[in-house]
């Protein structure tokens, strides 16, 4: 015999906080909650699908969502009185044996009852209410687009695709199919009047699609709508290719062109300061789709592309070329070159100064005079040094052959005997390899007579 759900205090907020779980779902029913039922069940489970809410052996009333091609449900029933008699949908089951159970067109609702008696006669009735849903296919099965080819490749998954179409293609023709032959499926471009292909029909068939102007693109939409309303979009997207292959604009730093840059003008010659050992190149492409290579590279979409060049040593060239291939293949590449030139070395082998040292006093030598200078010392000095300094610090020099820093002392020079001459030579070597040289004589003062006796 039945029992009558009891409901204390705690229990009907139990039950309030069951049916506002049901109620989550989407599911109108409430779940039936007693404190202790009259022959319980110690599991419950249908498949494919889940208990809404999850089992609890004093509810009784379940909701369970299958997908749409689900045709039956699995229902396994297991009493907590292994002694008990369980029947679904009125057929007596062996406890934890599945019954499978046969579910009505997609969007139906099938009521399956489960019914536990004992030997002593108590009886309790779980009641599932299993909805097979509406189809949620909205995938497209096929797309095709002619003349061209889609990017990527298609597949149901994948919603985004470029199709690139030669510059005398004046449109298209899309063709795609659904999934789900009872699903919508909506067409949608700027140039032609939507078109919706209703369900039970497969295929749109070929479908027109007027193309934009060279260089320019035009998107197609393809929305497919399934039986639940749930919706996908396709999007392919068509570049009419251009004829563009030429520059928009190129910027060498540091470095001064022989003439200002004009995207019809292809030969340049760059000028950069001898202490410059590269250069940064940044080249813009007028159309942004075209692609460039060589010595900047910037794919399609990317308008500009930058590169760091190496330069040879003073007074080299180094030669850059940089070519711009329009989308359009039928349209011959462009070559921009560029002639990098490093000033020549300097061939400054000058002095800007040039001092003698005896006993720390200092005798500057008059470089305007003609060599060799020189310079007269006392007989007591046996030792002097010389101190060279450069015009261009970019030169190097020697002192009777042993290298010397520009403006720093040299080794002590050891003097010949009092009255004599002695020279001392000076080399300056140009960055460019040409050589001064600068005489320097140094006369130690004569004794004189000895005095007369």
């Amino acid at each position: 015999m039945k029992r009558n759900p009891i409901f204390t205090g705690q229990w009907l907020v139990t039950a309030l906080f069951l049916a506002i779980g049901l109620s989550a779902y989407g599911c109108a029913d409430t779940a039936s909650v007693s404190e202790d039922v009259a022959a319980p069940l110690s599991n419950l489970t249908v498949t494919p699908g889940g208990l809404q809410p999850a089992f609890f052996a004093n509810t009784t009333n379940y909701a369970v969502n299958t997908p749409t091609s689900a045709t039956s449900v699995t229902v396994t029933a297991v009493p907590k009185d292994n002694t008990a008699t369980v029947t679904i949908n009125g057929i007596v089951t062996a406890a934890g044996l599945g019954r499978s159970v046969a579910l009505g067109s997609p969007g139906s609702t099938t009521t399956i009852l489960i019914v536990v008696e004992t030997l002593n006669g108590l009886e309790t009735t779980y009641t599932v209410m299993v909805t097979r849903l509406l189809s949620s296919d909205n995938n497209l099965s096929t797309l095709t687009v002619t003349p061209g080819s889609l990017a990527p490749a298609f597949t149901s998954s994948a919603l985004d695709y470029t199709v690139n179409a030669a510059n005398t293609v004046g449109q298209v023709t899309v063709t795609a199919t659904k999934s789900d032959k009872d699903a919508v499926m909506l067409i949608e471009s700027i140039l032609i009047t939507p078109i919706t292909i209703a369900g039970g029909t497969p295929s749109s068939g070929p479908v027109n699609i007027p193309l934009t102007g060279p260089g320019t693109n035009t998107v197609v939409k393809i929305t497919v709508t399934a039986l639940n309303s749930s919706k996908k979009t396709y999007q392919i997207t068509i570049n009419r290719l251009s004829g563009d292959n030429s520059l928009r604009e190129l910027i060498i730093i540091p470095g001064t062109f022989n003439r200002p840059f004009e995207p019809g003008v292809t030969d340049y010659r760059v000028d950069v300061p001898i202490g410059v050992f590269q250069v940064t190149v940044t080249a813009t492409k007028s159309d942004p789709n075209a692609a460039m290579s060589g010595s900047v590279n910037a794919g399609a979409g990317i308008p500009t592309g930058t590169a760091l060049i190496p330069l040879g040593g003073p007074g080299s060239e180094t030669p850059l070329a940089i070519t711009v291939a329009a989308t359009d293949p039928n349209v011959l590449p462009k070559t921009y070159s560029v002639i990098v030139k490093r000033a020549d070395p300097s061939s400054n082998a000058n002095l800007s100064a040039l001092v003698v040292t005896a006993d720390s006093l200092g005798q500057p030598v008059d470089l305007n005079t003609p060599p060799p200078y020189t310079v007269n010392v006392a007989i007591n000095v046996i030792q002097v040094t010389v101190t060279a300094t450069l015009e261009d610090t970019n030169a190097t020099l020697t002192i009777n052959g042993l290298g010397t820093s520009s403006g720093v002392p040299s080794a002590p020079i050891t003097l010949g005997p009092p009255g004599s001459n002695t020279d001392i030579l000076i080399i300056v070597i140009a960055p460019s390899g040409s050589q001064k040289e600068y005489l320097i004589r140094v006369h130690r003062d004569d004794p004189g007579p000895p005095p007369p006796p």
